[in-house]
């Protein structure tokens, strides 16, 4: 039973995500560049099939994993976006503006960064989306670490940028990452679609058909030439809060989901695609404008991004600071906002597909997230430790109480 005990409690903290992430990534780099490169790539590029009278599915594992498991990833965001909207940290505006606009100004600043660093050059210009991104679960792993040298508001200040961070992604996604447009297909998602809206409007006790249909939406959606991780996202949408019987399947799918896609899901998509090779690797590639522009909109774009917006949020006086709060904090979780990981390799799978081009992402995405991560880290360790006035007169730390009110499940998801 202690061992037992000792496991549940290790896993059910924030700092177990990042360290899974790292773990996994390393391990990616170590096979990459061993002699066991040749069977890691194989084993990538293996195809699997799923055909039904010679029509279906037939792609190699890594588009399985980058298409298919991240679905459910997506899924996991979407489930947590729907509740964040109707319940939680989304619902009051007022509570939404301030880490709202840093999101944008998050993901716009460090766009513009890559976009001068590859203006001009077609090849790597679509990559511009790239360093915009938040991976949530590694950034709390790190905000974890700091310990209660952190004031709880910014824990929750980052989980909603993040969050919003999410959708700011869905929607580059939808809009710029689509392929050649197949209209009957988008059509035919339309019907399984149609019928999970209805479930969701009857408020459905079960969650197994919603999940049947949305697969079913999912092989049309990847059919049409949309991205099929948008399927996960209209799947979440369609799972009621609450059923006819007052209980929230909503939730219960978020909680049961959010183990299997933190501690498998994302480590193997991370396995997949982290594998920067390093033989060969010089000057020219480390300085190329895609790994630059990537490493400096992950690292210097999100601080300006974010840190910019809240300092002139602030100065117009139409928000104040996180409670607690000093503008040294503020430095480091813009800092941490950096940390692109996962979010960033997968929309980088989505920009390009050659090796060459792939490699500078992975080198880019890794390089800026460690630095971020590191930066971010050593800011908030130097920050004063926050303290209230209690009803005694004394001043004690302020530190998270309860971590299921300003984290529930799912919410590493970012990420």
């Amino acid at each position: 039973m202690g061992l037992r005990r000792s496991l549940d409690e290790f896993f059910s903290g924030d700092a177990v995500g990042g360290i899974v992430l790292i773990v996994s990534a390393v391990a990616a780099m170590m096979v990459a560049n061993s002699s066991l490169s040749g069977i890691y790539n194989g084993w990538l590029e293996m195809k699997f099939s799923v055909l039904l009278n010679g029509e279906g599915l037939s792609k190699p594992l890594i588009l399985w994993i980058n298409d298919g498991l991240m679905a459910v990833f997506f899924l996991l965001v979407g489930l947590e976006l729907k509740r964040e909207l109707l319940e939680g940290k989304l619902k009051n505006p007022r509570d939404v503006l301030l880490p709202g606009l840093a999101a944008v100004g998050g993901m716009a600043i460090p766009a513009v960064i890559y976009a001068a660093f590859n203006w001009g050059n077609a090849e790597t210009i679509s990559g511009w989306a790239i360093p915009a991104a938040t991976d949530i679960a590694f950034a709390l792993g790190i905000l974890a670490l700091v310990g209660s040298r952190v004031p709880a508001s910014l824990k929750i200040f980052l989980l909603t940028l993040a969050i919003l961070d999410d959708m700011g992604a869905i929607l580059i996604i939808a809009l710029f990452y689509t392929a050649d447009l197949n209209v009957d297909y988008l059509m035919l998602a339309a019907l399984p679609l149609a019928v999970m809206i209805w479930l969701n409007l009857r408020g459905a006790h079960r969650v197994a058909p919603i999940i049947l249909l949305g697969t079913v939406m999912w092989v049309f959606v990847l059919k049409s030439g949309v991205h099929a991780t948008l399927a996960g996202v209209l799947t979440a949408f369609c799972v009621p809060l609450k059923d006819r019987y007052g209980k929230s399947p909503l939730h219960g799918l978020e909680d049961g989901l959010s183990p299997y896609v933190f501690y498998l899901i994302v480590p193997v998509f991370a396995f997949a695609n982290a594998g920067v090779v390093l033989k060969g690797i010089g000057t020219e590639e480390v300085f190329a404008s895609l790994t630059v522009g990537i490493a400096l909109g992950l690292i210097l774009g999100k601080i300006l991004g974010v840190l910019g917006v809240v300092w002139l949020i602030v100065r117009l006086g139409w928000a104040r600071l996180p409670f607690g709060a000093t503008w040294l904090h503020m430095l480091g979780i813009s800092a941490l906002a950096g940390i692109g990981f996962t979010m960033s390799l997968f929309i980088g799978t989505l920009s390009f597909a050659d090796a060459t081009h792939m490699n500078e992402v992975r080198l880019g995405v890794l390089g800026g997230s460690l630095v971020a991560a590191l930066l971010g880290f050593g800011i908030l360790r130097t920050a004063p430790v926050p303290h209230v006035k209690t009803a005694d007169k004394r001043d004690e730390p302020i530190t998270p109480t309860d971590r299921h009110a300003d984290h529930a499940p799912g919410s590493q998801a970012s990420s």
